[in-house]
């Protein structure tokens, strides 16, 4: 099958604006795949891997926009990369970012100037160069979500700390959710304005919780992202606890929400610290099992929803803190739960989840760890004896994270774009071996706005064609840009289980698995 590349000198689109250049490509008849990406040396390696890696790539400059498709035919290919041309030049089909290119600013410094009262800036641009943007808005007096990732840790430090110096946020990098003053930003939820603050190294954790919080009719204060990388030591915790002392101080946050991978010894410490500072309760999830300080405000949530739940019920009660640490019978994940057609073909034992959070994943295998006993293969496993061989072949239970780079090269992120999670969904059911298809659906802005009009066919087909288990957890609240019911009706309405929280979606899975492996 043919494929052509070339590259595009002295042009600069954002990762985001590269990835809809992608999917518009791979959209176009006769297309088997398409990237437009950035050449720097960690996207050739990535470009590499998935042997899109052409040789007039070779000597790209990292400035350069490498643009690779792969067709049926020659005459396809050129058809194509003529478009693309046209696209970069006057932007994508229906947009009107050239009717808009004169009013918008080039420059940090141009776009205070048109937005003097302006306190945040959201930089997204290639790793390499998002440390100077971030330091040119630090400078300006800006707080910082820094939404790039493969920036250094050494960066990373450094920015966090010039930051402090400043009494200013640097959220970042990779922080893809947050919610600051009631404004959602990049993939985050509508919610209500409340009495709940959270800071969060994770980005679908935070998403999750804050749409728990949302639908058991609480709010939020504030929700900061801080990166995943803020709790190792080499940074220190430096913006978890920026943001829980700003939180502990707030007269509007009256029960906090930290989420966060196991921190550094060092870092946990300053945290309790911290927190023995207030009398304010504290709810923790740190994703795993952890052996919590014996502090009177500290709480402990086992799951992202219980979490919420937790937050919930102290702020209705905060003088009674066993009625937060009870289980309400509204409360069960199974209740009212219709009974589940097992499969039969004995070969069909396995669990596959395919999740487009990081988080997510990780609290499925966390879930399943605990309750199995062992370990479910993925590409980001909880132990690195179980991390995958191959990530595109699945090795009985597997649960993997497709928003990882690996899935990720020159595609939009899969809560933008499900074309390669359905072609995942279609792989694991014609494997003999799958019985459970698990599944996120993230809600919000940023994210797509149909899921459901995407997924129905291939799982209407999957139902229609075997008798595999199909179980979505639809994250996200009434108020997001789709809508949460139809979603719920309509992915229902394919035979799919469909839950509202990742536990309840994960906790099902295991008891089936269960139940098919004693039958």
């Amino acid at each position: 099958m043919p494929i052509i590349g070339t590259l595009v000198h002295g042009k600069y689109l954002d990762s985001v604006k590269l990835m809809l250049v992608s999917k518009e490509m791979r959209q176009q008849d006769g297309v088997t795949d398409a990237v437009a990406i950035m050449a720097t040396p960690e996207n050739r390696d990535i470009l590499k891997a998935t042997n899109m890696l052409l040789p007039e790539f070779a000597k790209a400059l990292d400035t350069d926009i490498c643009i690779a498709i792969k067709a049926e035919t020659e005459a396809t290919c050129s058809e194509v990369m003529d478009l693309v041309k046209v696209w970069l030049d006057k932007g994508l089909p229906g947009s009107d970012s050239q009717d808009k290119a004169d009013f918008m600013p080039r420059s940090l410094d141009s776009a205070v100037k048109l937005m003097p009262d302006a306190n945040l800036a959201l930089v997204s641009v290639a790793g390499k160069y998002a440390g100077t943007e971030a330091k040119k808005a630090l400078d300006l007096g800006l707080n910082v979500m820094l939404f790039s990732d493969n920036v250094s840790i050494q960066t990373e430090k450094d920015l966090k700390e010039y930051a402090i110096s400043k009494d200013l946020l640097l959220m970042g990098p990779d922080c893809g959710t947050a919610i600051i003053n009631g404004v959602p930003l990049a993939f985050a939820n509508a919610v209500r304005r409340g009495k709940i603050g959270i800071v969060s190294a994770s980005g679908t954790g935070l998403q999750e919780v804050s749409c728990v919080i949302n639908n058991l009719g609480e709010g939020i204060s504030q929700a900061f992202g801080t990166g995943g990388r803020d709790g190792k030591k080499e940074i220190g915790g430096l913006m978890l606890l920026k943001c829980l002392e700003y939180l502990l101080f707030d007269l509007s946050t009256e029960v906090i929400v930290l989420i966060s991978k196991v921190p550094d010894e060092e870092v946990i410490a300053k945290i309790w610290a911290l927190i023995k500072m207030t009398e304010k309760p504290v709810v923790v999830n740190f994703l795993r099992p952890f052996e919590l300080q014996q502090l009177s405000n500290v709480y402990s949530g086992n799951t992202l929803a219980e979490t919420a739940q937790i937050a919930c019920r102290i702020l209705t009660d905060k003088n009674d803190k066993n009625l937060a640490l009870k289980r309400r019978e509204s409360d069960s994940i199974f209740q009212n739960r219709t009974l589940v057609e097992l499969p039969t073909k004995e070969s069909r034992k396995y669990v596959r989840g395919l999740f487009s959070g990081g988080t997510l994943c990780y609290e499925a295998q966390n879930l399943y760890h605990q309750k199995l006993g062992n370990f479910a293969y993925s590409n980001a496993p909880l132990e690195s004896e179980y991390k995958l061989e191959d990530v595109w072949k699945s090795k009985e239970d597997t649960i993997i994270d497709m928003g990882a780079d690996e899935f990720t090269v020159g595609r939009p992120h899969p809560m933008i774009d499900y074309s390669l999670r359905l072609k995942k969904i279609e792989e694991e059911s014609k494997d003999d071996e799958t019985a459970i298809i698990l599944l996120d659906v993230v809600l919000g802005f940023g994210a797509h706005l149909s899921p459901h009009l995407e997924l129905a066919p291939i799982l209407k087909k999957v139902k229609a064609d075997t008798c595999i288990i199909v179980i979505c957890a639809v994250i996200g609240t009434d108020a997001d840009p789709q809508n949460r019911q139809e979603v719920i009706r309509y992915l229902s309405n394919t035979g799919s289980i469909v839950t509202t929280t990742n536990a309840e979606a994960c906790m099902l899975a295991v008891r089936l698995l269960q139940s098919i492996r004693s039958s």
